[in-house]
């Protein structure tokens, strides 16, 4: 599996160009316009998560392809604290920074698979893919 781009996430401009990363990947994966907006919005959440919380990490875009579909993986990944509860940080509303608890629940509500990892003091990675079904069209043009 190819990686198509990794970009660091340190400054509040990463998140910018991660967001703008996964625009561009959406696009040329002939996403539709509302499963590109989805793909955006878990990016810039994923992003700023590992800004907020930890401080450094990753995001990675890999391009996904079975016989019948495509898709896009979005991996965020940092070295930070870890997530202390998992299934917490799952629930609607929970927050440890004061803000509205839809970050990563909502990341998970928007895509078609979704995995996290995360470990005390090792830091988190969360996996995320959207997927699309090739239309016949497609196959054909």
């Amino acid at each position: 599996m190819e990686t198509l781009a990794v970009i660091p996430i340190r400054t509040e401009e990463d998140i910018i160009i991660a967001r703008k990363m996964g625009r561009e990947l959406a696009q040329s994966l002939h996403f539709d316009s509302i499963d590109k907006a989805r793909i955006v919005t878990a990016v810039s959440e994923l992003a700023r998560n590992i800004y907020r919380y930890a401080g450094d990490g990753h995001i990675q875009f890999e391009p996904l392809e079975e016989a019948w579909r495509v898709g896009l993986k979005i991996i965020a990944a940092d070295n930070g604290p870890g997530i202390p509860d998992i299934q917490k940080a799952l629930s609607p509303g929970y927050s440890t920074s004061g803000g509205l608890g839809a970050g990563i629940p909502g990341v998970k509500t928007m895509m078609d698979e979704f995995y996290i990892e995360s470990h005390h003091n090792e830091g988190t990675k969360i996996t995320a893919v959207k997927w699309q079904t090739i239309k016949e069209a497609k196959r054909l043009g």
